[in-house]
């Protein structure tokens, strides 16, 4: 049975899938799911995908495509933010973001550039030749701009490659471009021209008020849509430091007063909507049948947090073993299980392994999800 509102612990995972959008209301379409999350991890491109559609209403389904065609379109863009991993970020907020990243980005990443030799004018070089080969529209994938690359007697392989490729997005040279189908079907990445995508922004770092100004948008965005969080675990998550959080805090209580509430238990402080801090204390809501989420392993329910990342009731991410799989089950918000996808003859194979065997109306929930999930990805599932 669920102990979903029964506790404070379940209360506060409640609150957190319904603020992020994994219970209702549910966004009306992938890029105002982006917009209300500010930006999702997604180095795991397929399944990041889902972490966008099951945010939206249900009927008619986001499909795979969907979220596909608003990546083609550049309304959700993919760049290295915030931390040195893949976001999904909408091409309205990713100025303001990188402003306000960038040059932490570039201090974390500076051990890598001396590593790899990219200095001052090597990266300078690459993000003029990066430019140029894709200004016009040009959108080109990896391997298009490795052979780029080498015919410039630039390097093209390995970490030295790589970490040109990620200077030049975070110095607004490349973002995502329109994604390509490779001769067997796969769906290939390509960089585009930044400023060809992402229109009205100033380039360089913010400073001063800007900056504050962008502390205090991101703090807004972020409790609102995660809370009950710490300064902590916005700090963990964004890449800023504590002081900064704190800051962006102050200011978005500026911005939009009353729309941010605190509340203090298990000895920290969380902040959340203002219309959230009675739901911490009322009573118990009416118990009700489970639901099943099948959520991928870098889901912002999971890497929104780190401090507090607990409530969810189990150890993830994790790194698995022996061939097991990544992806997290959750029951009612809580980790009950691992998962993962595999394409085999035109059929969607979910390998689902439950920590401990399911009720009948878990059984019921997870046969419902696996449904959803087939109809998210276009094609008959099968559970193995």
């Amino acid at each position: 049975m669920s102990d979903d509102g029964s506790s404070l612990t379940g209360k506060v995972r409640q609150l957190r899938m319904r603020r992020q959008q994994l219970r209702a209301p549910h966004a009306g379409s992938p890029a105002e799911a982006l917009r209300n999350l500010l930006a999702v991890q997604s180095q795991e491109f397929p399944y990041a995908r889902w972490t966008l559609a099951q945010r939206c209403q249900s009927l008619p389904m986001v499909t795979a495509n969907d979220v596909e065609q608003a990546v083609a379109d550049g309304t959700i863009l993919r760049t290295h933010i915030l931390r040195p991993t893949w976001h999904f970020v909408h091409r309205d907020d990713l100025g303001w973001l990188m402003g306000l990243s960038a040059d932490r980005l570039h201090q974390g990443n500076k051990g890598m550039y001396r590593q790899t030799g990219l200095d001052q004018e090597t990266a300078a070089r690459s993000g003029h030749v990066l430019a140029r080969a894709v200004e016009g529209g040009a959108h080109k994938t990896r391997e298009e701009l490795a052979a780029i690359l080498d015919a410039a007697g630039l390097p093209s392989k390995g970490l030295a490659f790589i970490y040109q490729l990620m200077h030049a997005e975070i110095s607004r040279i490349l973002v995502s471009g329109t994604p390509v189908r490779s001769a067997g079907g796969a769906l290939k990445q390509t960089y585009a021209l930044f400023d060809e995508r992402v229109t009205g922004t100033a380039g360089g770092p913010l400073t001063g008020t800007d900056r504050e100004q962008a502390l205090g948008r991101l703090a807004l965005r972020y409790f609102a849509s995660r809370g009950p969080a710490t300064v902590k675990d916005c700090a963990a998550w964004s890449g800023l430091t504590m002081k900064d959080v704190k800051l962006g805090l102050d200011v978005a209580r500026e911005l939009s007063p009353g729309t941010l509430g605190s509340a203090t238990f298990d000895g920290l402080e969380f902040h959340l909507a203002s219309d959230d801090v009675k739901g911490l204390s009322g009573p118990p809501q009416e118990a009700a049948l489970p639901r099943v989420d099948l959520i991928q392993c870098y889901d912002e329910y999971v890497m929104g947090y780190s401090q507090s990342r607990h409530y969810l009731g189990g150890t993830a991410p994790y790194f698995p073993e022996d061939n097991s799989p990544l992806h997290v089950v959750l029951v009612d918000g809580r980790l009950a299980g691992w998962w993962r996808h595999a394409f085999t003859n035109g059929v969607c194979e979910l390998d689902i392994r439950m920590n401990r065997p399911t009720t009948p109306d878990e059984h019921i929930a997870l046969d419902a999800e696996v449904h959803r999930y087939g109809s998210f990805v276009g094609l008959q599932t099968k559970l193995v």
